[in-house]
Formats: structure tokens, sequence, C-alpha cells
């Protein structure tokens, strides 16, 4: 049996967007470092670089 991590000992960052915390995801292990939203919805919707 595979030892459980409890989701407070889940390293977590804030969302670049709606500037909540979100836990980390098996599916992010590779590329966690890279990771900035919480969701397809705050990549979407991200702030736009400003026009010259």
């Amino acid at each position: 049996m595979a030892k459980r991590v409890a989701k407070a000992d889940l390293p977590e960052k804030i969302c670049a967007t709606c500037h909540r915390p979100f836990s980390w995801r098996k599916k992010w292990a590779k590329v966690w470092d890279e990771v900035r939203y919480c969701s397809d919805a705050c990549r979407r919707n991200r702030p736009k670089p400003p026009q010259d």
C-alpha cells in the first residue's frame, strides 16, 4: 500500500490571475515549476501585457 500525503502537506502556489492558493496535483508533477494558474479558466483570463 502506498503512503498517502495529507493535502495540507502538499506544496502550494498563488494563482497569477485570481490570487487564490492552489495545491500541487499529480498531473503537474513534471512541470510544477512552470505552473502559474490554478485552472484553465484562469489561464484563459490572464492579464494581457500592455500594448505600446
